[in-house]
């Protein structure tokens, strides 16, 4: 740690002695380097068990219910916890200039990384990457009309542009998953016209909010398509007022291979044989969104809406499932569309109140959904996961990539959250109560035996065409109670 430390403060004092200008060292890293960061402890409380991540701080749903023969919801149960694995560290690097050109930098790393899988709760936090980018920027740059411009260019990890815009609660999902949480790595460019408008396009990768699909949720769907998913938006701006709307772009890739049934002469005989081919699947989704914002002295309101198709590398509680399989193996998709939207309505400054209220609705497919044993052939008879099945099994059933983080058959949700504040300078302290209920189908979880007598489990399948759940609908809602002290510096 020592030799770390020790090899940081040489970079440091590099690189102020190349901005150069005979300025003392002590002015040279305080004109240039902008450490920040806080100490963050949250307690909560939930009432039922739950989907959620970062040592069950970042809050996704509460689970369906799992009855028993008695009769008893298992996943009816409390839990506690209390951590700071949130804590964070971060350097802004800016002030750097060279001609009409500005250069900047931002790192930026929190604690959670190296917890255990099989428990989220215990282990050693570790530092884990959350923001590192560059920035270039130009300013004053003259335009028609006598108007000046300017533009920036981000290079790295930071803020997916459509999660840019979060509501004031204290909550680490920061109002998700309502609203698109992301960050990712992108080339974004900022270009600001005059007083009021500002063009934002991005070309955008992903690493740790991901895609789903037949190898779960993974990277390598957009590694596959050499495709990377791109924005384009629009913001206005006024005295208090700023108005934000954006187009999402995403073509994914979810297989590159597949196993298809040829005839081949062998000995004389002719045989079938399964072989792998290439195939070149790929999904092409849409997701538009809008975004408002109003300040007025201690009083701020925001909100934001977003169609999404395909969503779940958001963070949002969408997939897309497979239409058709076609002779040479490959698949059709169709994207699951949902609508989510939220509210906040803040007040104060010392003592602060926050109400945020947030909807999800999931609308369906655009298209009919294959039969799950049509979607698994791959071109031979009757297998799922290389496995020979029994058609009658499965043939009223369809098989849809959701979100790791929901659950298929969630037909909705909302959540309300109330929080206070109360901040003494540098020192925090929140209370927030969060309650959401989702909207639950029948549970399609399908296990069942093959014709080789193995056990066949397969998850998210729905029997409605449309991939939306609408038998057997029911409420479950879980209660959630967080105290946050923060510190920062």
């Amino acid at each position: 740690m020592r030799k770390f430390l020790l090899s940081c403060t040489a970079v440091l004092m590099a690189l102020t002695a190349s901005a150069g200008e005979n300025k003392p060292f002590q002015e040279q890293l305080t004109a240039h380097f902008k450490p920040y960061g806080f100490i963050r402890n949250y307690m909560a409380y939930d009432s039922r068990e739950s989907l959620a991540g970062t040592g069950d701080l970042f809050y996704y749903l509460p689970k369906d219910m799992s009855l028993n023969e008695l009769g008893e919801d298992m996943n009816r149960q409390s839990s506690f916890r209390f951590l700071s694995l949130t804590s964070r560290l971060g350097l802004d690097v800016e002030g750097y200039q060279v001609g009409k050109t500005s250069f900047g930098a931002k790192v930026e790393a929190d604690f959670y990384a190296g917890l255990s899988s099989s428990n989220k709760v215990s282990g050693t936090a570790t530092l884990r990457l959350r923001q590192a980018y560059l920035t270039i920027g130009w300013k004053e740059l003259q335009i028609a009309g006598g108007q000046q411009a300017a533009v920036n260019l981000l290079v790295g990890q930071a803020w997916h542009p459509m999660a840019i815009g979060m509501p004031e609660i204290f909550s680490l999902s920061s109002g998700a998953p309502f609203g698109p949480f992301s960050r990712t790595p992108q080339v974004n460019m900022d270009a600001a016209f005059g007083n009021h408008w500002m063009l934002t396009a991005s070309a955008i990768w992903q690493m740790q909010y991901t895609s789903a699909g037949p190898a779960g949720a993974s990277a390598q769907y957009i590694k596959y398509s050499c495709t990377p998913e791109m924005y384009l938006g629009l913001t206005y701006r006024t005295e208090g007022f700023m108005a934000r709307a954006g187009l999402d772009l995403l073509s994914i890739k979810p297989r590159n291979t597949a196993s298809k049934m040829v005839e081949v002469e062998k000995d004389g005989e002719v045989k079938k044989v399964s072989t792998p081919v290439k195939v070149n699947d790929r999904i092409t989704t849409l997701s538009p969104f809008v975004y408002l914002e109003y300040k007025k002295g201690l009083f701020s309101a925001k909100a934001k809406t977003i169609y999404s198709s395909a969503g779940e590398h958001f963070n949002l509680m969408s997939g897309y499932g497979v239409s058709q399989v076609n002779e040479d193996a490959s698949w059709d998709y169709t994207p699951l569309h949902s609508s989510s939207s939220w509210i906040s309505l803040a007040y104060g400054k010392k003592v602060k109140g926050v109400l945020f209220a947030g909807y999800v609705k999931n609308l369906g497919t655009s298209g009919l959904l294959a039969d799950v044993q049509t979607v698994n052939a791959g071109g031979t008879d009757w297998t799922l996961n290389g496995k020979e099945v029994s058609p009658e099994v499965l043939k009223d059933y369809a098989h849809v990539y959701f979100s790791k983080n929901g659950y298929a058959h969630l037909n909705s949700m909302f959540r309300v959250t109330p929080t206070i504040y109360y901040n003494i300078g540098k020192f925090s302290l929140g209370l927030e109560y969060e309650v959401t209920s989702v909207q639950y189908g029948k549970n399609d979880t399908i296990s069942f035996e093959d014709v080789k007598g193995n056990k066949v489990t397969l998850n998210n399948c729905v029997s409605a065409k449309n991939g939306l759940s609408t038998s057997g609908l029911h409420w479950v809602t879980n209660h959630r109670v967080q105290m946050m002290v923060k510190f920062s510096f």
